[in-house]
């Protein structure tokens, strides 16, 4: 049931992390607040499909 999903930065638009969900119990996308190497910032990272 857990699937392999990119996370890609809101901010410059490029996907630099996947992770692993299980679409089961979760349903809607995933939204973290992670490190963006491009930007040298922490920044709103969300499920790309």
């Amino acid at each position: 049931m857990r699937e392999i999903v990119k996370l890609r930065c809101t901010s410059c638009k490029k996907t630099w992390y996947t992770t692993t969900k299980n679409k089961r119990l979760h349903p809607d996308r995933i939204e973290q607040k992670k490190y963006c190497p491009r930007e040298q910032k922490h920044a709103i990272f969300k499920e790309a499909r």
